[in-house]
């Protein structure tokens, strides 16, 4: 199968949606696909070499998003009639509107974060996705959704037809190590500790976070400090001044971005990940974090019920003495704690790379017979 991937959010990023982007190609080359990789410019670092792929990469050295934009509609298109292929495949809400008729083509939505909490996206970003989702759905054979929770968002706020949709969880990867080193971790962490992964933006929640964290009791906070994790975001309160001001510089250590080695050792070595975002289409930290056996506190909103299933804590992300509570539970009682960490890695295989690329290759299947019926 020929697949052509709109892979210009590589160009920002290789977290994120770069992260998944990379995962599902990786995975479907090793199936045997032959992919095309298509960019306005070249990728944010370099492209990892355990899978071969084709890419075409636009001359700019780093595209604006007016100029993402004119290219997704403009320059893409042109290629993809060039290249003759079978699938067209928009991993992140777009899909270019003029494409050869031949080429069937699937786009993946993984949140509505631009209709749900919209003031806490950058305008650019908001903008795009209310203008440029429906029509990317509108042309697509088939949408592919992250959750259950994110197709019935589809259903209700853009009456996306359930039969137009599939799911498809992303995965996690294999836990192959029992154990990684103590010296990966950042100083300051000798002992077990909360931990925050995400980029540090509004929808995320650090503020109630840290006010709930600061209502426990002097000693615990001791006892276990909070690590934060994440590149810096938008439309974020100083994360430091925030600190200080409620007099956490002992107890919170803010990491920024962190390597991925450094990263696989904070999971392993933490008591729980706590997550109580605001909203998610699905969430990888959670399943990260139950990849190497550690529990999660999260929300009880969106995806997240969904992906932690019975291996979470779940709070009202709105509600800080709810936060507080879910922290100190999974901090002094000692049941739960091993009843929860005993269902995470079961839990964190459900979600598998494998499996997933070949779920999404059913859908390309079904697009492109959908699409040659249609002829």
């Amino acid at each position: 199968m020929q697949i052509g991937v709109d892979a210009r959010n590589l160009t920002a990023s290789f977290s994120g949606i770069g992260r998944y982007l990379i995962e599902m190609t990786r995975h479907l080359s090793l199936a045997g696909h032959q992919l095309t990789l298509y960019m306005p410019s070249p990728p944010a670092q370099p492209m990892p070499c355990d899978f071969a792929v084709t890419l075409r990469i636009g001359s700019a050295a780093r595209a604006s998003a007016i100029q993402r934009h004119l290219w997704g509609q403009i320059t893409l298109p042109r290629q993809i009639a060039e290249d003759r292929l079978d699938v067209f495949w928009g991993p992140a809400h777009r899909l270019p509107l003029l494409l050869p008729k031949t080429v069937a083509r699937v786009v993946t939505i993984h949140d509505l974060v631009w209709h749900y909490h919209g003031q806490t996206m950058r305008r650019s970003g908001w903008l795009a996705d209310r203008l440029l989702m429906p029509r990317a759905i509108a042309a697509a054979d088939l949408v592919v959704a992250d959750s259950n929770a994110t197709a019935d968002s589809l259903h209700d706020v853009l009456a996306v037809p359930h039969a137009k949709m599939r799911i498809v969880y992303p995965g996690t990867t294999t836990d192959v190590a029992s154990n990684t080193p103590t010296g990966l971790l950042p100083e300051g962490l000798d002992r077990p500790f909360v931990l925050f992964v995400g980029t540090l933006e509004p929808r995320k929640n650090l503020e109630r976070l840290l006010m709930a964290y600061a209502a426990l009791a002097p000693d615990l906070r001791r006892a276990f400090p909070l690590a934060i994790v994440g590149a810096r975001g938008w439309r974020q309160r100083s994360i430091a001044d925030l600190v200080a001001e409620l007099d956490l510089t002992e107890s919170v250590n803010v990491l920024g971005f962190v390597s991925e080695s450094v990263l696989d050792s904070l999971y392993r070595h933490c008591r729980f990940v706590a997550f109580p975002s605001l909203y998610e289409g699905f969430g990888f930290p959670i399943i990260e974090a139950n990849r190497v056996g550690k529990p999660v506190l999260t929300s009880t909103n969106s995806s997240m019920i969904e992906v932690a299933g019975d291996a979470g804590m779940l709070v009202d992300p709105f509600d800080i003495n709810s936060i507080a509570d879910g922290l100190f539970r999974l901090l002094t009682d000692e049941p739960l704690y091993e009843a929860l960490s005993a269902r995470t890695r079961p839990n964190a295989a459900r979600f598998d790379w494998t499996n997933s690329a070949q779920r999404l290759v059913d859908c390309f299947q079904q697009a492109m017979t959908q699409r040659a019926g249609h002829a």
